[in-house]
């Protein structure tokens, strides 16, 4: 369409049309507006559920396994001689050690020129072997068929260096040996200890190889055979509080207590003392309500904000008009209070408020540590904290030295069901009952619960618009507003084709007028 701009009247038609449109694009200016709201509404809401899973996360990686909960604390007066680990299963006890020998490994060396070479094996051979452990147990492997053999084997290619076969000997973990070569003799040691370690012959391939690797004991001996060894194993012998024994490796474990022998104590005992580790309770514990603390702070800071309903989102043109630092001002003000008094989030703290409050009466619990007060945390004295805890680490450490357990179930035990089906299986898991669960099992649940509320309304990073109420609001105005755009050009066409008939007019009149002008002079 051809636009004539004020050429006949001398009106600034641009400027005209363009006043006109500002009036008539307000309505979609509004749209924009709430869409932008919209927009920023569904931020905070993630943002909600970014801080709610994190939280989830840190009780999942420090407050559900017992092994991070409650820990040990070992220590050893002859630290050089003998160290040790417990589990959590393990009693707080003191134990005397005398180590009068460590366990040794059982060595094999040749007694002859090594004669092998890449012509021994003029094709792919199979040898086998059986290998006895240093405890005396045999080493097994699984064959193909699922069943247990301890006739280990290994093929040796055609062609294969004097290193191949060695690495190949190695690498095999069943035979738990380490072999090398030098100065033209081998040396096989078997990586664990104890007097138990053999190594027997079983084919006549296998006699073949280690003769020409220069064990020539087997050369005239008929298979299976077993190897000489040069240096055999000992088995480590100590007394433990006053009782004598041995073991085929200087690490065993004794009551869910992990001994690892470094070196003979010559007669002294090494105490070895087993207590519980408060320290790491209280720890894990304080830490886990400073973060619950620091969660809840933030909620309640979103569902209490203020909203300044006046501030509304800046257009294009208004943001030029202005210094950066007064749109990001304009800006905090417009996006405060979105989502104040959501009924999803003030739901979900009043639901863990409860949760923390309410006695655990669930498997492993101890009626005088089955609430936060007992064992020390109370909610603050100021209400505007909106349920913030408090923790008194004297009366906490108490609870935990008296009832370490008591207090881990507490926070991260459970009641379990076990039902059966019509088929006979079974399955096992958490009651539903509320006290029947610890504190934090309680907390991941709600939590679960308000993450799923929040993803239905306002989605999550991977969502497409149509899978949650907020975007599909969205979509709805993004409709709106095309629609409306295509009505605002028609509209501004229409009064480009108005102003051009004018000035078409104008133009007309005015050559009129000077034709007539021109007749009467």
């Amino acid at each position: 369409m051809v636009r004539i701009g004020g050429l006949a009247s001398g009106m600034d038609i641009d400027t005209i049309v363009s006043d006109l449109m500002k009036a008539e694009r307000i309505p979609l200016d509004k749209l924009t507006q709430k869409k932008q709201v919209l927009e920023w509404q569904r931020d905070d809401y993630r943002s909600m559920n970014t801080l709610l899973s994190d939280f989830d996360d840190y009780i999942f990686d420090n407050m559900t396994l017992q092994k991070d909960f409650l820990k040990k604390t070992v220590t050893s007066s002859l630290s050089s001689a003998v160290t040790a680990t417990a589990n959590t299963n393990s009693g707080n006890v003191n134990t005397a050690i005398v180590v009068d020998k460590l366990a040794t490994s059982t060595n094999w060396i040749s007694n002859s020129p090594i004669t092998y070479d890449q012509n021994t094996f003029a094709s792919d051979t199979v040898i086998q072997l059986k290998v006895t452990n240093g405890d005396g147990t045999q080493s097994m492997v699984t064959n193909s068929d699922g069943t247990k053999s301890d006739v280990i084997e290994l093929t040796i290619k055609a062609g294969s260096t004097l290193e191949d076969v060695l690495k190949q000997l190695s690498s095999k973990k069943e035979l738990g040996i380490n072999v090398f070569a030098e100065n033209g003799k081998v040396a096989m040691t078997k990586n664990d200890t104890g007097s138990g370690s053999s190594i027997t012959i079983v084919n006549e391939a296998a006699k073949t190889l280690f003769t020409d690797l220069g064990f020539q004991d087997v050369a005239n001996s008929a298979v299976p055979s077993t190897l000489t060894a040069t240096t055999t194993g000992d088995n480590a012998e100590f007394t433990i509080n006053g009782l004598a024994t041995s073991k085929a490796s200087n690490t065993f474990e004794i009551n869910n207590v992990t001994y690892t022998l470094n070196d003979v104590t010559n007669g002294k005992a090494a105490t070895i003392s087993v207590s519980n580790d408060t320290d790491n309770m209280v720890d894990k514990i304080v830490q886990f309500v400073n973060k619950y603390n620091e969660m809840i702070e933030k909620i309640n800071g979103k569902v209490s904000e203020t909203r300044y309903r006046d501030y509304q989102p800046l257009s294009d043109e208004e943001k030029e008009a202005m210094t950066e630092k007064q749109v990001e001002l304009w800006e905090e003000k417009a996006k405060s209070g979105l989502i104040k008094n959501d009924s999803i989030l003030a739901s979900s703290l009043t639901k863990m408020r409860t949760a923390l409050y309410s006695p655990y009466t669930g498997t492993g619990g101890n009626s005088d540590f089955n609430q936060l007060a007992e064992i020390g945390i109370k909610t603050t004295n100021n209400y505007r904290d909106n349920g913030k805890l408090t923790v008194d680490e004297t009366k906490l450490r108490e609870a935990i030295t008296k009832d370490p357990q008591a207090v881990f179930q507490m926070f991260s035990g459970a009641t379990r069901i076990t039902t059966t089906a019509a088929d006979g299986s079974t399955s096992t898991k958490d009651s539903t009952v509320l006290s029947e669960l610890g504190l934090t099992k309680r907390l991941r649940n709600i939590i679960s619960d308000t993450v799923e509320s929040i993803e239905k309304k306002a989605g999550k990073l991977t969502s497409s618009n149509s899978q949650f109420l907020i975007g599909r609001n969205i979509v709805d105005l993004n409709s709106q507003i095309d629609r409306f755009e295509n009505r605002l050009t028609q509209i501004e066409n229409r009064y480009w084709k108005q102003f051009s008939a004018m000035e078409s007019a104008i133009q007309k009149a005015n050559s009129q007028s000077a034709y007539l002008m021109q007749q009467f002079a």
